[in-house]
């Protein structure tokens, strides 16, 4: 059978979607890229936010119609969206033919066996607070960098998030087999692999009795053939000083640090259950700095959270004028049904709004103020891409995470350089980007 997967949100998502198309190409089935040419639309959703599931929501309609138009006969929803609202789909979308829950991904392939014979939707959830299925994976993201997801759920319940009652309790995966995976990777050519979990800090607390991240980098670090590893994401609460220092002397480990604190204020950070002080997080800027001058600093930020006013909202401003934060993303507060948060009382959407919109402005200059610091020197770049037409690479250097970072162009006229790590004179930049020339190795 034919089968085209669509993957939305996050990266763990994408990792669940990889595991999907392994399976079902084990199977027998031939994977395609686009809803049109299949037989079966498998949709792997995201239900973090309102946006994302309004996105979900949209994407099945939208499959559903190519059910009258197409040769579309089966859709399936897997992922966040099937898990946190599988009575709504059964209710209210007809169009589908079977529901998938986070912990039942290892289940695609007897789904897909059962759906020309089913009578009613097929329905997979298993629990969610089980053990991280060990499945293979069909990497999805290129030939030079990869995910590994190291863990699963999360156990911070921050009051505006719904992550823990969709994912489930926080559950590392063994070190051995992260490591295994890993191996795998390295063999079939991968340089680059981003560490990721809700919370990667926390890594091992429920396998080995105590925090094992700086233990487990330290064994990816030495696997031939992986040149980068990228952290996603630390908790600010969670370092302590072996980790800083792992970060700091392996020289695997990319200084690109994503650490999402929310907001600065006490109030705001102890309403919304974030461990931890504006005093602290500044505290632990000011040491990432210290050890590690090329640091860059990425967070997520969100304003109009409850008990947000003028007040508090200049603080965020003002602390961020002030960190010099080079990479943020930033979002207006939006009550999540089912959250401690949602029922507090908070300003209206279009403020938070407006004041992402201030923040992004801060934001912006402070990136283009790093990007041009970066002028005049040469930085190692990973090469993704090149352009016949340009005659220009295209990649991404240490300062950089793929898909929500800026990317770095470079005169080099060697097309073979994709897939490597080769030195690059920053010259200049447009619109963030950074522009430069290969240059001759150190």
């Amino acid at each position: 059978m034919n089968i085209c997967f669509i993957s939305l949100g996050c990266p763990k998502n994408t990792v669940n979607s990889e595991q999907m198309v392994y399976l079902a190409q084990e199977a027998g089935h031939r994977i395609v890229p686009v809803p049109e040419r299949a037989e079966a639309v498998v949709v792997n959703t995201c239900a973090f936010i309102e946006s994302a599931t309004q996105e979900a929501i949209d994407t099945i309609i939208e499959i559903g119609q190519l059910k009258q138009t197409a040769g579309v006969k089966y859709l399936v929803v897997a992922g966040c969206l099937a898990q946190r609202y599988r009575k709504e789909i059964l209710e209210e979308l007809p169009e589908v033919d079977a529901l998938i829950g986070i912990a039942s991904f290892g289940e695609i392939a007897r789904v897909l066996a059962q759906l020309s014979e089913a009578e009613t939707v097929i329905e997979r959830f298993a629990d969610k607070h089980s053990p991280v299925e060990e499945l293979g994976r069909t990497v999805s993201t290129g030939g030079s960098w990869a995910y590994l997801r190291i863990a699963e759920g999360c156990n911070n319940c921050c009051s505006f998030c719904v992550i823990p009652s969709i994912r489930g309790c926080y559950r590392s995966r063994s070190m051995d087999a992260i490591v295994k995976e890993a191996e795998g990777l390295a063999a079939q050519g991968y340089k680059e692999l981003i560490v990721i979990a809700q919370d990667i800090t926390r890594y091992g607390e429920d396998l080995y009795g105590g925090r094992s991240l700086a233990a487990l980098l330290k064994r990816l670090c030495a696997i031939d053939g992986i040149q980068w590893l990228r952290l996603h994401y630390l908790y600010p609460d969670a370092f302590d000083d072996e980790l800083i220092g792992t970060i700091a002397s392996e020289p695997k480990i990319l200084h690109y640090l994503d650490i999402p604190i929310q907001h600065i204020n006490d109030g705001i950070l102890k309403s919304m259950n974030r461990r931890g002080t504006g005093a602290e997080i500044r505290e632990l800027f000011a040491k990432l700095r210290d050890r590690m001058p090329d640091v860059v600093l990425r967070t997520s930020l969100i304003t109009g959270l409850p008990g947000e006013g003028e007040e508090e909202f200049e603080e965020l401003c003002d602390f961020l004028r002030y960190a010099k934060i080079q990479r943020a993303g930033v979002f207006p507060f939006y009550p999540e049904d089912g959250t401690p948060a949602a029922k507090m009382p908070h300003v209206d959407f279009e403020t938070a709004r407006h004041r992402a919109e201030l923040v992004m402005e801060i934001q912006a200059r402070v990136m283009e103020d790093f990007s041009v610091s970066l002028i005049g020197e040469t930085l190692d770049v990973l090469c993704e891409g090149y352009d016949e037409e340009t005659g220009l690479c295209v990649g991404r250097c240490y300062a950089d995470s793929p898909d929500i970072d800026w990317l770095t162009y470079f005169d080099s006229g060697k097309p073979s350089l994709v897939g490597q790590i080769v030195p690059v004179y920053i010259r200049d930049t447009q619109d963030g980007d950074l522009l430069g020339t290969l240059a001759a190795k150190k």
